[in-house]
């Protein structure tokens, strides 16, 4: 059986021409499907909306989270209740066509674990949404000991393995692309061309995106760590070279003038590189700090998977 995962936020505009077509498609694969949709919080009329789908389809299941935990973690709360030997991860806004879940389908059934939809054109995309996503891959990838792919989001198939896998992970700051990267197991991409949504606007604000950005680099690479320190190195020998240039000019040169803006520039200097470093390793503290305190990833208010499935 094959699990799809949708998570929902405030999709009532397109979700049922997104699941009619969704549903066309999978009516012509030889599979059995299970559909699982996950409100994260939604509050406009996703949940009764999806509660009328689910009675009319005994395939179409639902998790309602009792507040919006987001989309990686609602991503992951689907997961978690998933029973198919395969699950695939795609959104519900109608960006991931689900014309390519045959072709994921099928690299799946030649002995792939992951097979993930790798984005060769994305429609209705402003320039520089584009932009600052290839400039993020490219860092990434340079920053970490983990090759996440280029242009892709969580639109993939995973097989049981790599789920149970993911169901050990239990870092609270979720990022998936990374973590089935860090995973390893047979993977291979399957390109397609990224859709406009159907309708409504989008819930992945570039707030959002920063700070699933600031979850990736933190959680994949100690480089913000290394940068602060190579800074600290920096500062530290510009300041001995400021102290014997001042030496030189005291009693070599016999140039001495008291310097206001020497010691603004100086003093501004280290302390925004002493606020930046401090800066970082609170980001990485917090991090800790939320694993530490070991609460629940996330709440489910109510849903008609049985437990234990």
């Amino acid at each position: 059986m094959f699990s799809i995962i949708l998570p929902i936020f405030n999709e009532e505009k397109g979700l049922l021409t997104f699941v009619q077509s969704l549903t066309e498609v999978i009516a012509r694969i030889p599979h059995n499907f299970e559909i699982i949709f996950v409100n994260d919080g939604s509050t406009d009329l996703s949940m009764p909306l999806i509660l009328k789908l689910c009675q009319e389809n005994t395939n179409f299941k639902y998790i309602n989270l009792s507040r919006n935990f987001g989309h990686q973690v609602a991503v992951s709360a689907g997961i978690d209740h998933a029973n198919g030997d395969y699950v695939i991860l795609m959104d519900s806004d109608g960006q991931d066509p689900p014309e390519v879940i045959p072709q994921l389908i099928s690299k799946a059934e030649d002995g792939y674990d992951v097979v993930y939809a790798q984005r060769v054109k994305r429609n209705n995309e402003s320039w520089l949404k584009k932009t600052t996503a290839s400039v993020f891959y490219k860092i990434l990838n340079k920053i970490t000991s983990v090759e996440i792919p280029v242009d892709t989001g969580d639109f993939r198939i995973i097989n049981r393995k790599v789920v149970l896998a993911l169901r050990k992970m239990p870092e609270k700051q979720r990022y998936l692309r990374g973590q089935i990267a860090w995973l390893g197991y047979k993977q291979i991409a399957v390109q397609y061309e990224r859709n406009g949504r159907n309708a409504g606007e989008t819930g992945y604000t570039y707030s959002k995106m920063i700070r699933l950005a600031l979850d990736a680099i933190t959680s994949f690479s100690n480089w913000p760590l290394r940068l602060a320190t190579i800074s600290g190195f920096v500062c530290a020998v510009l300041g001995l070279g400021l102290i014997l240039y001042t030496l030189y000019a005291r009693f070599v040169l016999k140039q001495y003038e008291p310097g206001w803006p020497s010691l603004m520039i100086t003093i501004v200097f280290l302390g925004g590189i002493q606020l930046l470093g401090i800066g970082m390793i609170g980001e990485y503290i917090s991090r800790i700090n939320d694993n530490v305190k070991n609460r629940p990833l996330y709440l489910v208010d109510e849903t008609n998977i049985k437990p234990n499935a």
